[in-house]
């Protein structure tokens, strides 16, 4: 049987799970909320264009519009200044949108500290408990945080000093661009960076340095408690925008269950 052939029966069979890791894409979803200076991306909109009516007595479809950042979606390198130069969403690689994914859990720490930060030194303790990132895969990184995706202002938990949503420090951002072996990192908050990221040195390090490194971006995913540490498989499917900085995603996980 070829490795196709196996894979195919193994997902018939039950013996590979796909979770969808992909938040529900509506006008309640909720959408970074940035100082009022500056542009506010677009909540999810719907359009009615008919529905089995004398508009089109026999279809039903719509028009949407919507930020390429909102919901479960998908950074590409020109997405931040330091990759200005970089890949637009429609010319990221087919072949990188499907790969490894190591899934590091810190929803403890993160539900008695809202602003944790995880550390290269905490990744280095994941490691050497399951074994080396996955070279050319995915980081991600559960905090419990889809628990508030119901609510705009659970998710983004902020006060008059901002946001507080856990995050990576400068260091371990810089790390996971520079040095580690995975293509990206994926996050259950609205964005990759923490809440407090503004006040960071860099400013927003996980973007700065992950988009100026050529690597992506994840976020708002649900369902990570139903990956193990290791194994499974990431599929990140963003629309091919042309010149686009990013999309919503459909993102699914295969897991082999034995």
């Amino acid at each position: 049987m070829s490795a196709l052939s196996a894979f195919a029966a193994a997902l018939a069979g039950g013996g590979i799970e796909v979770v969808d890791l992909t938040a529900p894409l509506s006008a309640q979803t909720p959408v970074i909320a940035l100082p009022p200076q500056f542009a506010q991306t677009a909540r999810f909109e719907l359009e009615e264009l008919s529905r089995y009516d004398d508009r089109g007595p026999a279809w039903y479809w719509n028009n949407f519009r919507t930020g390429e950042h909102t919901g479960t979606h998908f950074d590409a390198p020109n997405h931040w200044v330091t990759g200005a130069d970089g890949d637009d969403v429609a010319s990221v690689p087919a072949a990188r949108l499907v790969a490894p994914a190591a899934v590091l859990d810190f929803s403890a720490e993160a539900a008695a500290d809202p602003d944790f930060l995880l550390e290269v030194d905490h990744v280095r303790a994941w490691e050497a408990e399951h074994g080396p990132l996955p070279a050319g895969g995915w980081l991600l990184y559960r905090t419990g945080w889809d628990a508030r995706s119901a609510s705009q202002e659970e998710f983004l938990n902020a006060d008059d000093t901002g946001p507080h949503t856990p995050g990576l420090s400068p260091e371990c951002a810089r790390w996971l661009a520079e040095e580690a072996p995975v293509l990206g990192l994926g996050v259950e908050t609205v964005g990759t960076d923490a809440g407090a990221a503004h006040s960071f040195d860099p400013p927003f390090p996980c973007h700065a340095a992950l988009m100026g490194s050529g690597k992506y971006g994840l976020t708002q995913l649900q369902n990570l408690d139903r990956l193990p540490p290791t194994g499974a498989v990431l599929v990140a499917a963003p629309l091919p925008i042309v010149s686009g900085s990013g999309s919503p995603a459909r993102v699914l996980a295969l897991v082999e269950r034995g």
